[in-house]
């Protein structure tokens, strides 16, 4: 159905680059995995925008580390666990608690600036940690601090060539192996880039969705690319929407982070009334999956799109202070965040499912790791706690760093020629297509799901399946490619798990059902679906 390749070629007669490792995108897994990378190895980054276009760099809440002495590993290893709701890998998040502080120390080597308060690190609290452990920079702006601090870097560093503009279409593999990718330049040709490792760092597929907090670049590319390749991809049911992102004409869903709710501040529906002591203890700090789904049900029940949320308890000064670019962004709109309700509903936001690997980021293919939000660690499980994806991405990309080390040099080069003989008609315009797929995903596939709607979405996506006979050469025809490929594969895995958990919802199975399903679901080209046991949680 879906072909191993989206191109025709023929390596042999495409030029040939060689360096020790490939790195694919530029958010905080690939940067800082260069780096690290680089310390020992030539390393080839190419990514399809530049430096400074990822998801990172609209993260605004912060990085999950156990800094101060109040707090413990096994704080945060439990705040992950249940916030994950029985489908994380212990291992994996034992990882990434015991080793996130050095992470975060390694990121404030490379030249990133915490925000301090009297000579401390100064921490904030979000939703679901029990514990202030979340490290922000310049009040709601850490993503893009960290970008800054790690692209300047990176371009400063002589081992490190960056491709920016350059699509990697596919992965070349035989028997298994990675060899590289085959990647496609601004002018339109084509070259083979070997390496010793290949590194998805390639981010998140937020572009499904209609409404999402990603940039226009999250395409899903990494996960259709690995999967095209062999490797398995796990979890994909298991999409986050952010609760509260700015629902007003003319503005893009911009994010209003969960820490602004960690500051105090409530929910309000159309009405005027506060609404989450109906559907949670924890109220506005229940996990997002919860709040998500109380505003959509408050936006039912009072015909609206949006509901309200109210911050105006806090000073001027304090707002100001705490979320500068929060607060400048929503003036950009007519709206003070200290003075006004902000209109907010929930958008597509996070991936938690993504390219399967193991406790050193790799794949099931060899020589193919995966960092970031395009990989399955097991440390998210069902739903991500807040601020643990910027630790993740850190500290796996140590963890891949260390495993390059022990790889033997590759010897030869496969011959591979890809001959389908696509056909040239002229593609429907993509733009149509690719809102056609975001609609049809937003409403069969979104918050709420039913058998009914997934039957239909998966019918409505396979209509456009014809696009791999077709002869593709344009950046937005791959990742209309990619992200038809990834569609699929999250639809049909929300229609196979009948059960509600974390960020996947039935309506026609409310209750989470551990006795049937506290297992994955792992979708691999060659060998079809399979499921995947829990390590014991």
């Amino acid at each position: 159905m879906i072909p191993r390749y989206l191109v025709d070629f023929d390596l042999q007669s495409l030029p040939h680059v060689h360096t020790d490792v490939i790195v694919i995108g530029a958010g905080i897994a690939g940067l800082f995995t260069a780096l690290k990378a680089a310390e020992q190895h030539k390393v080839m980054m190419v990514t399809k925008k530049s430096l400074l276009d990822s998801n990172t760099r609209y993260a605004q809440g912060g990085i999950a580390a156990v800094i101060s002495d109040e707090d413990s590993p096994d704080y945060h290893r439990q705040d992950t666990l249940i916030a994950g709701a029985g489908l994380c890998s212990s291992a994996a998040v034992d990882v990434l608690v015991h080793e996130g502080p050095d992470g975060v120390q390694d990121l404030i080597r490379m030249g990133t600036e915490f925000d301090m308060e009297d000579g401390h690190y100064a921490l904030t609290k979000e939703g679901a940690h029990s514990q202030r452990r979340i490290l922000h920079a310049q009040g709601d702006a850490t993503g893009a601090e960290i970008v800054r601090a790690l692209s300047e870097r990176t371009k400063q560093n002589e081992q490190i060539e960056i491709w920016d503009d350059h699509f990697v279409i596919d992965l070349i593999t035989e028997n298994g192996e990675c060899f590289g990718a085959l990647v496609q330049k601004p002018d339109g040709q084509k070259v083979f880039v070997r390496a010793n490792a290949t590194i998805l760092c390639s981010g998140g597929a937020g572009q499904l969705y209609r409404y999402t907090t990603n940039p226009e670049i999250a395409t899903a590319d990494g996960i259709s690319i690995a999967y095209r390749a062999g490797a398995n991809i796990r979890d994909v049911e298991f999409v986050q929407f952010h609760p509260t992102s700015l629902c007003y004409p003319g503005a893009p869903r911009f994010l209003i982070s969960e820490a602004v709710r960690g500051e105090g501040a409530v929910l309000r529906n159309m009405n005027g009334e506060r609404f989450m002591e109906k559907y949670h203890p924890q109220l506005e700090l229940a996990p997002r999956d919860v709040v998500a789904r109380a505003i959509l049900n408050e936006m039912e029940q009072t015909k609206s799109t949006f509901v309200y949320i109210d911050f105006t308890h806090e000073s001027e000064e304090t707002v100001k202070h705490r979320f500068p670019t929060i607060y400048e962004y929503c003036l950009n709109y007519g709206l003070d965040l200290s003075s006004d309700w902000i209109p907010v509903a929930p958008a597509a936001h996070y991936m938690m499912g993504g390219v399967e690997t193991d406790l050193y980021g790799e794949t099931s293919v060899k020589r193919l790791f995966a960092c970031g939000e395009v990989s399955s660690t097991g440390v998210h499980g069902a739903n991500r706690l807040a601020s643990n994806s910027l630790s993740e991405a850190i500290v796996f990309g140590r963890r891949i760093v260390q495993r390059i080390e022990g790889l033997p040099p590759l010897e030869r080069t496969p011959v591979i020629r890809e001959v389908l003989g696509r056909n040239d008609n002229a593609i429907q315009p993509v733009v149509e297509k690719r809102l056609k797929l975001q609609k049809v995903m937003l409403r069969y596939v979104g918050l709420k799901r039913n058998a009914q709607g997934l039957e239909k979405g998966c019918e409505e996506l396979k209509r456009h399946i014809t696009i791999y006979d077709s002869h593709l050469s344009k950046r937005e025809e791959y990742e209309f490619a990619n992200l038809l490929n990834c569609a699929l594969l999250t639809t049909q895995a929300a229609l196979a798990r009948q059960e509600s958990r974390g960020g996947h919802y039935r309506e026609d199975f409310p209750e989470k059902d551990d006795m049937q399903w506290q297992k994955h679901i792992i979708f691999n080209r060659v060998n079809g679906t399979t499921e995947g046991r829990i390590d014991d949680v």
